[in-house]
């Protein structure tokens, strides 16, 4: 893991040297010093945050894969299989306004949506390569659907074919499949706008924030966000459960995109208003289907606003935060949001000097989330600098230990 620290340096440098860049050059456009991108580039400085490692390859004018040299190649030739239904994913989506091949009658768009039931427990396990065996079939059922019905049961096949393309969004951008994840956000806002749903472009919006992160792209991530925000504000005015969902969730997005900006007091705002949306969601006896996938609530409310500490630098404040967070609250979120925060929270611990308990949370969330938290760059990052600090102590107390048994020689 050592070594691929040193690879990710090499990366930015080869691609550095490809445009004719100078290290004072790169070190400008990130308002760094050149002794600082000097000591990326040796691998001696760890690219520890999602901000960091998009502003490098922004200014380097290529996609963060390209640097962390993601999707990971797994060991085992099993657990890079999911990479053969993400190929199938695509041909599908490449053939979206083609006449569907699907032999026989399709579902009712009330069975499909039953069937996206399955991605949503799927989904809050962190299970993303289960998610990606499954969309294939239900894509092509909801476009052949699309394709025979009329009025609002055809709006409804496209509203599926939409929420199928969100969940191999999520998928992609977990497993690291740039092309992927650009396909399916343009598929789902194609499709959100024929499907009668007058909250789905909103989520589709929301998609397309999450990839303007990837090119550090921060402030047009908050004004498409507030451009959603504004599509749905009547609906969200009026209580509509789903909009509201939208509404807080759109919020959070721009909390992170404000967070990376340097934007302080705005990172505050959206997340009251976000927490404003969250103690609007009324409880009921009969719960809302949740179509959508939003996974927003009071407790995903407060790891965002811990998470967004991290991204300004303030791991102090992150820490009293999750010291003051209400935990039976996040103990109910999808395992994929729990395994998120206890990789922030590893982060907090480590950078506060605690390595112990950063490896403790890491392990936490690797229990929770297995495939998000190996293939995350993040997570990999953070085990990194824990393993090196490791070293270097174990370095030193032999040191000085063979010093006291004078073995110098």
């Amino acid at each position: 893991m050592l070594d691929e620290r040193e690879a990710i340096g090499k990366r930015v440098r080869r691609q550095r040297l490809r445009l004719g860049m100078t290290q004072a050059d790169l070190a400008a456009k990130l308002r760094r010093s050149q002794g600082w991108v000097s000591k990326v580039e040796q691998g001696r400085i760890e690219l520890d945050r999602a901000k960091l490692i998009n502003e490098v390859a922004a200014a380097l004018h290529c996609h963060p894969n390209d640097l962390i040299e993601r999707p990971f190649i797994a060991g085992k030739a099993s657990e890079n299989q999911w990479q053969v239904a993400a190929a199938s994913i695509l041909r599908e989506l490449r053939r979206y306004d083609l006449t569907p091949t699907f032999d026989g009658q399709p579902r009712t768009s009330r069975q499909l949506w039953q069937e996206t039931e399955r991605l949503h427990r799927l989904r809050d396990a962190a299970a993303n390569v289960s998610i990606l065996r499954v969309l294939p079939d239900l894509l092509r059922e909801a476009q052949a659907l699309a394709e025979v019905a009329t009025g609002h049961e055809r709006e409804e096949a496209f509203g599926v074919y939409a929420v199928c393309c969100k969940f191999a969004h999520t998928a992609a951008h977990a497993l690291g499949h740039p092309e992927l994840v650009a396909m399916s956000c343009e598929r789902a806002s194609w499709a959100a706008e024929r499907s009668g749903d007058v909250v789905l472009p909103a989520v589709a919006s929301w998609m397309r924030v999450w990839d303007m992160w990837a090119t550090a792209d921060w402030h047009d991530a908050i004004t498409l966000s507030d451009k959603a925000l504004q599509a749905i504000e009547g609906e969200y005015a009026a209580g509509e459960p789903l909009a509201v969902r939208a509404w807080g969730t759109l919020q959070l997005r721009a909390a992170v995109s404000a967070a990376r900006a340097g934007l302080p007091q705005e990172t505050e705002d959206r997340i009251r208003m976000a927490r404003t949306a969250a103690e609007r969601m009324v409880v009921s006896e009969a719960p809302v289907f949740d179509r959508h996938s939003l996974t927003f609530s009071p407790g995903n409310v407060q790891i965002h606003s811990i998470s967004v500490q991290l991204e300004m630098g303030d791991h102090a404040k992150a820490l009293l935060l999750h010291e003051r967070a209400d935990h039976e609250q996040v103990a109910i979120l999808p395992g994929s949001r729990r395994g998120y925060h206890h990789m922030d929270i590893a982060r907090a611990w480590l950078w506060d000097g605690n390595r112990d308990r950063a490896l403790a949370e890491l392990e936490k969330a690797e229990k929770i989330a297995p495939q998000l938290v190996r293939n995350h760059p993040v997570a990999r990052a953070t085990l990194r600098k824990i393993v090196y600090a490791e070293r270097t102590v174990t370095r030193e107390r032999l040191r000085r230990m063979s010093d006291r048994f004078h073995l110098d020689g």
